[in-house]
């Protein structure tokens, strides 16, 4: 377990639902990863990159609501420049997405 942080800092990270509209491999990533581009609703349209090829393919993700912090900065990743953190638990497999069990409507926040 990691070191245990303020409530403060907890609730300043902005968890949101969002709508994966596309997928595609991270050619020149020094890990397996995917470039998705993700509609957070009202808040837009958001890039990230995120090392799950080990369980899903692009067209597995297609439309795949994810919950993920859009308020932690962008990184940049060689030529690419990850807006948010998709979220995901680590498995055997590897990495499965967190995603809401009903349809939410895009950019709804997470409690």
């Amino acid at each position: 377990m990691k070191d245990k942080i303020g409530f403060e800092v907890f609730d300043s990270i902005d968890f949101r639902v969002g709508t994966i509209l596309s997928a595609s491999f991270f050619e020149k990533a020094r890990n397996p990863a995917y470039k998705l581009l993700i509609d957070f609703g009202r808040f837009g349209k958001i890039n990230s990159s995120a090392q799950i090829t080990e369980i899903y393919s692009p067209s597995q993700l297609i439309g795949k609501q994810i919950i993920a912090v859009v308020n932690i900065g962008e990184r940049k990743i060689l030529n690419y420049v990850s807006q948010c953190l998709v979220l995901g638990a680590s498995t055997k497999d590897g990495i499965v997405l967190l995603e809401p069990k009903s349809k939410i409507q895009n950019g709804s926040i997470v409690l």
